[in-house]
């Protein structure tokens, strides 16, 4: 055989970079939620607004975007792994920058700056320096205004430096000489690099450091606890009885280490936030959390994203969520719940009327789950301001109650219904429903959902007549040039301006979207290489180094 025939068994490259657009828009959202959720970095520099964290927010994408396009070009093997670690390194490192500049001062106020701890403030932070390996030596430098008489901190991070057991030995003491007066501690990455008994020895030692005080906000996030780790807090765990908030995020908590959760905390009847994202919890770790829930009538905000749950736990976490009546933000994203514990939460969601938040991307609800879930909205959460059920399998069958609900939900904020098959049919209903009203309206998004033209000119013009409306994504579909032009001039004689549309650079303007079928195998190596980008990017947080 000629050797210019020989058999490739690698025949197509897995690109990870440039990312689509509907993966950037997902980043976005992400810093978005980010940048205007309440954190150590809002109580000592301000919360910003959703308006002002989405400018930054898209701003901040737009400039590492074309940066990270730059450093791609000098790959060597033009994969766009490095590309991607630039990419999230500096967008991290660019949040960070806003988190602390703080929200724009208003007429006659003075910006706030980032300055050196002084004794006589509230919060105390060293997050912000240089990520390190922490000696006893530095450990007393770093932690001497705690140590100051009659100092006035309630609110200590120490996340982002990596204490060893000579460290903590020095951090100990001075903890435990405030525990009387602290509030909040923030915890959250500080044993990173650290080998497994040394860091579960400093949890041992902070943890008992800890004990006895009376905290609102405790945050061990980004510690790979597992089991261990968990037990490690027990005695800080166990002498928490007016905890408010709980971050528990990216902690690898398996179902043994979310019954030690359950354990450990049996007295939650005053917890308001319960942040359990991006752990390997399963059905089995989620039926412990579900006893946690029922333990918990004044919570306001659960999220249990990215927890590998399946219908058996989804099931037993809706119904836990019947007991949460305040409930005012649920994100349940990116688990394997399916039709019936998408059927199950849709009964809960009748019974909580203060719910503002909804966020059920990737949970395979099909049509029959989503149908339940817009059913039952329609009876509840008259507040509704924000909506996602990206990528559940949803088809124009599911349009009218889709439709029918969001009429309704005159406060909405954010429709996000990308990744569907809703098609023309489906962008029609939902355009007309959100004709009238919906004044608050900013974002709406029905991205790769099959729409051509007609589909697409309905959505603009139902934006088209709204002052305040910042994002139209309409990418991924199969819009003709005529119908781009369409959309661009409605939205041109609109209220608004062409501006609110997003890109279109994956629009498929030859009509259907459908690859040939002799394209099958390299649209599954795009894919792949997609999937791989966004599991990359999508748990994206401040990397503070």
């Amino acid at each position: 055989m000629d050797g210019s025939q020989e058999f490739d068994p690698h025949p197509f490259t897995i690109k990870l970079w440039p990312p689509s657009s509907s993966t950037r828009m997902m980043l976005v959202e992400n810093m978005t939620q980010n940048l205007s959720s309440e954190s150590i970095f809002s109580r000592k520099y301000g919360l910003l607004s959703k308006e002002e964290a989405h400018e930054n927010a898209k701003r901040i994408e737009d400039e590492c975007f074309v940066a990270a396009s730059k450093h791609f070009e000098k790959e060597p093997d033009g994969v766009g792994s490095s590309a991607v670690q630039f990419y999230a390194k500096q967008t991290s490192k660019l949040m960070l920058e806003v988190l602390k500049k703080g929200p724009k001062p208003k007429d006659g106020e003075m910006a706030a700056v980032d300055r050196p701890v002084k004794s006589g403030e509230v919060v105390f932070d060293i997050s912000g320096g240089t990520r390190a390996f922490i000696d006893a030596e530095e450990a007393r430098k770093l932690l001497s205004p705690l140590t100051e008489q009659g100092n006035s901190f309630r609110k200590i991070c120490l996340s982002n430096r990596s204490f060893g057991i000579d460290a903590a030995h020095v951090a100990g003491p001075i903890l435990a000489s405030l525990k009387e007066q602290l509030t909040e501690v923030n915890l959250s990455d500080f044993i990173a690099g650290r080998p497994e008994e040394e860091a579960l020895e400093v949890m041992r030692i902070f943890s008992s450091a800890l004990e006895g005080s009376v905290l609102r906000y405790l945050n061990l996030s980004d510690n790979a606890l597992g089991e261990k780790g968990v037990r490690a807090f027990e005695a800080l765990l166990r002498s928490q009885k007016s905890i408010e908030e709980l971050y528990l995020m990216n902690d690898g908590i398996s179902e043994e280490a979310a019954k030690a959760v359950c354990e450990l905390i049996p007295s939650t009847d005053k917890l308001k936030i319960l942040h359990f994202h991006n752990n390997m919890t399963g059905d089995e770790g989620a039926i412990a959390i579900s006893e946690v829930l029922k333990r918990s009538p004044l919570l306001e905000d659960f999220r249990c994203s990215s927890t590998r749950v399946g219908s058996v736990g989804g099931i037993e976490l809706a119904k836990a969520l019947e007991t949460c009546t305040r409930l005012k933000r649920i994100d349940l994203r990116d688990n394997i719940f399916g039709v019936d514990a998408g059927i199950a939460l849709s009964q809960t969601l009748e019974k909580l009327v203060h719910v503002k938040e909804i966020y059920l991307s990737y949970l395979n609800l099909e049509d029959e789950g989503a149908i339940a879930i817009a059913n039952a909205l329609k009876q509840s959460a008259p507040s509704l301001e924000g909506l996602d059920i990206t990528g559940n399998d949803i088809t124009p069958k599911a349009a009218p109650a889709l439709a029918g609900c969001v009429a309704i939900k005159k406060s909405l904020r954010m429709l996000i219904l990308s990744e569907n098959e809703l098609k023309d049919q489906g962008a029609v209903l939902i355009g007309k429903a959100l004709e009238e009203g919906h004044t608050q309206l900013r974002e709406l998004d029905l991205s790769t959902n099959l729409i051509q033209r007609v589909g697409a000119r309905c959505l603009a013009q139902a934006v088209s007549n709204k002052t305040d409306f910042k994002l139209l994504n309409i990418n991924g579909n199969a819009i003709s040039d005529e119908g781009i032009d369409e959309v661009k001039e409605i939205l041109k004689n609109g209220k608004n301006s062409v501006d609110v549309l997003g890109p279109l650079d994956e629009n498929d303007v030859e009509g259907e979207g459908e690859e040939d079928e002799d394209e099958g195998e390299k649209e599954g190596a795009t894919e792949e290489g997609e999937g791989a980008l966004e599991s990359g990017l999508q748990h994206l947080k401040v990397e503070q180094d």
